[in-house]
This record gives C-alpha cells, sequence and structure tokens, in this order.
C-alpha cells in the first residue's frame, strides 16, 4: 500500500529524502548477484561450507538491491512499504553474515596453526561468542526494520526503530572491535612464539590474518557510518543525499566481498583436509584440483 505525500522532503516522516537512484540500485543488485555465484562457486569447488555465511550475506545484499531497484523505480513520495522494509532490513543485516564468516574464520586459522594456546578466547568457543552477539545485532536490526516500516500508520515507531538500529550498530562495533582485539593478540603471540606448524611454508597463517584485518575494517567503518546516519536523524545531510549510502556502505562491502574472492578463505580449509591450497582466490574459478600428500591436520 502506498500514500502519496507531495511534500516527501519535508513530511515528518519519509521513507526517503531523496529520489533514490534506480540505476546505482541495479548495478549493485547485478554486482552483489555476480558476488554471490562467484563465492559459491569457490566454497563448493574449495568445500568450504563453513563459508556459507558469507555467501549467505552476498545473497541477502543482491535481495536488499533487487527490492531497493523495485523502490527506486516508484513516483517519488509514493513509495510502497514492503519494497522499502525488505531493502532497509536486507542491506542492514547483511554485513552481520560477514562478521559471522570473519569469526569463524579465525577458528579454522587457529585450528590449522595448532595455536589454542595463543589465543584468549578458547577455539571451540570463538564461533559460539561471536556469532552469538552477531545474532543478537541482527535480531535487533531485523526488529528495528519492522519497527521503522510501520511508522508511516504509527509516527512513534520511527524513533524506537532508530534508537534500536542506532544501538544495534554500536553493540556490533563493540562487538567487532573485541573481536579484532582477539586476532590481534594471537597475530602477536604467534609471531613471539610461533609453532611448528605456523611456521611451514605453505600455512601463510599471517596472511590470512591481514585479510581478516581487511575485511574487518571495511565492515567497522560501514558500521560506523551507519551508526553516524542514524544518530544525525533525517535532517542531516548524510540523509539527504543518496551518495553517502553507497559510497560507505554499498561500494565498502563490495570491495569486502571482492577481497575475499581474491584471498580467499578456501585456501585455510584445504590445507586442513591435507590438500594443495591455492594462493590466489581466482584461480579457483578455473583451475582443477589436485591432490598431494600433504598431512592431514587435527579437526
Amino acid at each position: 500500500m502506498s500514500t502519496c505525500n507531495p511534500d516527501w522532503q519535508n513530511a515528518t516522516f519519509s521513507f526517503y529524502r531523496y529520489v533514490p537512484s534506480v540505476a546505482a540500485a541495479v548495478i549493485f543488485c547485478l554486482l552483489f548477484l555476480a558476488s554471490t555465484l562467484v563465492h559459491f562457486w569457490q566454497m563448493y569447488k574449495t568445500k568450504t561450507w563453513f563459508l556459507g555465511a558469507l555467501v549467505g550475506g552476498c545473497f541477502t545484499e543482491f535481495i536488499g538491491y533487487a527490492a531497493r531497484t523495485a523502490s527506486a523505480r516508484q513516483e517519488p513520495g509514493c513509495w510502497r512499504m514492503m519494497p522499502y522494509i525488505i531493502q532497509s532490513v536486507f542491506i542492514l543485516l547483511s554485513p552481520a553474515l560477514f562478521s559471522a564468516s570473519i569469526y569463524v574464520i579465525l577458528g579454522r586459522i587457529v585450528r590449522l596453526t595448532d595455536g589454542e594456546s595463543h589465543i584468549l578466547v578458547k577455539n571451540r568457543s570463538i564461533t559460539k561468542i561471536f556469532v552469538t552477539g552477531d545474532l543478537v545485532c541482527l535480531f535487533m536490526q531485523c526488529a528495528a526494520g519492522g519497527l521503522m516500516g510501520g511508522s508511516r500508520a504509527v509516527p512513534s515507531l520511527a524513533q524506537i526503530g532508530n534508537g534500536v538500529v542506532i544501538a544495534s550498530l554500536i553493540l556490533q562495533l563493540v562487538w567487532f572491535a573485541f573481536f579484532v582485539v582477539v586476532a590481534f593478540m594471537f597475530h602477536r603471540s604467534m609471531r613471539l612464539v610461533p609453532t611448528a606448524s605456523a611456521n611451514r611454508p605453505e600455512i601463510r597463517w599471517e596472511s590470512y590474518l591481514r585479510t581478516l584485518y581487511t575485511v574487518s575494517f571495511l565492515v567497522m567503518v560501514r558500521s560506523l557510518f551507519r551508526a553516524i546516519e542514524f544518530i544525525e536523524g533525517t535532517s542531516s545531510a548524510i540523509q539527504r543525499s543518496e551518495a553517502y549510502f553507497y559510497i560507505f556502505d554499498a561500494l565498502l562491502m563490495f570491495l569486502a566481498v571482492v577481497y575475499l574472492h581474491w584471498k580467499h578463505p578456501g585456501e585455510i580449509g584445504m590445507l586442513l583436509r591435507g590438500e594443495p591450497a591455492y594462493t590466489n582466490g581466482l584461480e579457483l574459478l578455473g583451475s582443477k584440483s589436485k591432490w598431494s600428500g600433504l598431512p592431514k591436520f587435527s579437526s
């Protein structure tokens, strides 16, 4: 259902404070669809099913931008609620799935290097602790999207939803910062007293950690931007220009998934199974896997 408001730019409530770009939405919809297919293929080829959340995050970005395309095609001020809710929730929650992938990858790095004694949090608990925090943020953001979607009928819901989004983004930032500290302390400890597994030339554990740092930085900058966006409110320049959204959310998240195409974590899973690993994830798009006599690591 849509109700047109000719003065949508100055109205107390409006889904957008600008005319959303159809072209930009279509471009990122197609980019994330392509990334979903490539990440699925890389996951399938390396049999690293623990990267399912990464594929899922790319797919929810695709759904989000598909809904944003539908929303942008509507007449300004006459936007329908459902496409707006779908694009808002799916684009907001996708980075939480990327974060979950990063948490799982750290656990695999610890296992690969036999680095249990170097990690602040027990390896078996890394995924449980950090993914649980991630799920809390994800559920909060889903609830906030529902509240903000219903605020046309009950305007006060917009303020409640806005507050829930801000709280979830700040919690996500704090949780993610704690994770980076844990990863950095593991990195420092392992460099000071490396394990025998860490000294194996085929195990490029520092490269894997640098990949986590890079993707973590992109996700944190994006979350900080979205927190500032909601804190400043609808009258801010950020919410009145779509360019900020595409630069600090869409582009940053696309750079993160593209970087993971190149530095694909499937290498870790292959080494854990005793297979020869690819040092460039893009090789997975055309090369055939070969087995070697590498010893299998404990699981």
